[in-house]
């Protein structure tokens, strides 16, 4: 099988990276003079580059070892769900890693083995095509139909206008994909976004954000993660499903 090959070499790779230079460290959220995606560096180098899926495949196999082949991550949110996410977006998160402004301390040894801004461009144009796997991991939790109500009509209120009815976010603004996300990822997101833990994190979100409750998290991300975007999800596997 491809896959613990794949898994064995990205580990020797990550220990070979990790046997270096630790992880940069740039001022984030706690500095005066953040500036949320500030277009500068590598990133907007890599946002001009016209990215080539083909040659990205091969960029990716470094990442599927944990994010899986088919982009789906895992379920229990430990690796979020990358497939059909704005090129944008992933062009941003890896840039804001390899420069230290985003702490990922098991991403970095991976992200850092991408050669240059268009292997960047390469790889997320090639994950934007990957169709949004539908089994991911879901809440599970007591009275779960009326979590996820609630939720609802929180997302509603303040999360919508930016990730859109069906969680497809905004390619040209930077707004993530969270339709098809693991629950478990968005809720450790969300709380480490308000609690000033994610130092890449947009100022606007934080605003929205800070006043939530555990519980409400909870339930937001319930409704999350019960998002599909048509046209853009997988097809059921015969006699599978849909979570």
């Amino acid at each position: 099988m491809k896959s613990p090959i794949l898994l064995a070499l990205a580990l020797l790779s990550a220990s070979i990276a990790l046997a270096g230079p630790p992880a940069p460290k740039k001022e984030g959220i706690e500095g005066k003079d953040y500036k949320w995606n500030a277009q500068e560096g590598e990133k907007i180098e890599a946002l001009q580059k016209k990215g080539d899926a083909k040659a990205g495949k091969e960029g990716y196999e470094i990442c599927g070892a944990c994010h899986l082949p088919s982009g789906a991550g895992r379920t229990d949110g430990t690796f979020p769900q990358l497939a059909g996410q704005h090129t944008t977006v992933l062009i941003k998160q890896m840039a804001d890693i390899r420069a230290g402004l985003r702490d990922n301390p098991t991403m970095y040894p991976f992200a850092k083995e991408l050669t240059d801004a268009q292997e960047l461009a390469n790889v997320s144009a090639y994950i934007e095509k990957l169709c949004i796997p539908v089994d991911h991991g879901v809440y599970e939790g007591k009275d779960a139909a009326a979590q996820i109500a609630k939720g609802k009509e929180l997302y509603e209120k303040q999360c919508k206008e930016c990730h859109g009815a069906n969680g497809e976010g905004d390619k040209a603004k930077f707004y993530p994909v969270i339709a098809g996300q693991h629950y478990k990822y968005l809720l450790r997101q969300m709380t480490e976004i308000r609690d000033g833990h994610r130092r890449n994190a947009n100022p606007d979100m934080i605003k929205v954000i800070k006043p939530y409750t555990n519980d409400q998290l909870v339930v937001i991300s319930a409704y999350q993660a019960s998002l599909s975007m048509p046209g853009a999800m997988c097809k059921p596997k015969a006699g599978g499903k849909k979570k």
